[in-house]
C-alpha cells in the first residue's frame, strides 16, 4: 500500500498534471466569459433581425418546441472556443520554437553505383551488386 501510495503521489505532482490541472480550471473560467459574451452580447444582436432574443428562437413541430436559436448559441460558442485555442497553441508553439536551432541534415551514408544504380556504403571501393571498381 505505501508503494501504490508513492506511486501516485509521484504521479499527482509531476509537472505535466498540474499543468493539465490549472489548463482545465482556466479553460472553465475562460468558457464563462464565452458564454458571457454570446449569451448578452451576440445573441442579443442577432436578435434584432429576429426582433427577438435569439437563444429563445425556437419552432413547434408536432407538439414539440425545438429551440434552434439555444443550438445555434452553443455553436457559436463553441466556434469562439476553438478559435481562441487554435490561436492560445498557435502562439505557444512559436514560443517554443525561437530557442531552438535547426538541425542541419545528416552527411549521406550512401551512395549510387554509376554502373548498376544501386545503393552502396559511401566508403566502398567495390559495388557489392555488380563488382565495379569504383574510382576513389
Amino acid at each position: 500500500m505505501k508503494k501504490f501510495l508513492a506511486e501516485f503521489k509521484e504521479f499527482a505532482l509531476r509537472g505535466n498534471v498540474i499543468d493539465l490541472a490549472v489548463g482545465v480550471i482556466i479553460g472553465a473560467a475562460f468558457q464563462n466569459i464565452v458564454t458571457a459574451l454570446t449569451t448578452n452580447i451576440i445573441s442579443p444582436l442577432l436578435g434584432l433581425f429576429a426582433n427577438t432574443n435569439f437563444d429563445s428562437l425556437s419552432v413547434q413541430l408536432m407538439g414539440t418546441e425545438l429551440q434552434y436559436g439555444a443550438f445555434i448559441t452553443a455553436v457559436i460558442n463553441f466556434i469562439i472556443m476553438a478559435f481562441i485555442l487554435f490561436l492560445l497553441i498557435k502562439a505557444m508553439n512559436k514560443l517554443t520554437s525561437i530557442g531552438q536551432k535547426e538541425e542541419a541534415p545528416a552527411e549521406p551514408t550512401t551512395k549510387t553505383c554509376p554502373f548498376c544504380k544501386s545503393e552502396i556504403p559511401i566508403d566502398a571501393t567495390r559495388c557489392a551488386h555488380c563488382t565495379s571498381m569504383l574510382e576513389e
